[in-house]
């Protein structure tokens, strides 16, 4: 019965990380409104190339790269990111006050509010949206329109094994919290 059971556990994660692995997050629409704010997670290839093109193309009128290190700047990134410099300049916010993803949806949740902004558009890979995604609708309640936005990739097996128990981990924390 005991073999059984577990069996039937080991069945269901594994079904679990199967469709976790086959619905990852997708890039907004192409024909999606824009919102008042973006905010980028650092921490991955592409992330905030893709966030200053989202300002480039009008679909954000501010961005914060949340989580950015302390010792980086604005004119570090204007060299690595060409075309970036007077996006940068006007519209770009470094918040280096976050560690993980719950810090970043808390520290996004202030500047929201700082700036007063009732829609933003929540840009990270797609193997980390869901969890993103989450942690920010936990955060910011239904105080703020949340827009998703996924950068492509092609996550290992052992990122995306990683990331489905970081939130699996979470979603069972709160559900024992009930």
């Amino acid at each position: 019965m005991i073999t059984r059971f577990g069996s039937l556990l080991l069945l269901v994660y594994a079904l679990g990380f199967v469709l976790f692995a086959f619905t990852l997050g997708r890039p907004a629409r192409a024909d999606a409104a824009g919102t008042d704010a973006a905010v980028v997670l650092t921490g991955g290839p592409g992330r905030i190339e893709h966030a200053i093109d989202v300002l480039k193309q009008h679909r954000a009128q501010r961005l914060l790269v949340a989580g950015a290190d302390p010792s980086v700047t604005k004119p570090d990134l204007a060299r690595r990111i060409s075309g970036s410099k007077k996006w940068l300049a006007c519209c770009v916010d470094l918040g280096s006050e976050s560690v993980d993803t719950r810090s970043n949806a808390e520290e996004a949740a202030r500047w929201l509010a700082k700036h007063q902004y009732r829609s933003v558009r929540l840009i990270t890979n797609d193997w980390h949206m869901r969890r993103a995604r989450y942690e920010f609708e936990k955060v910011l309640g239904r105080k703020y329109e949340l827009e998703t936005d996924a950068v492509r990739t092609e996550p290992s097996f052992l990122t995306l094994f990683g990331e489905y128990n970081k939130y699996l981990l979470r979603r069972l924390a709160v559900w024992a919290d009930v």
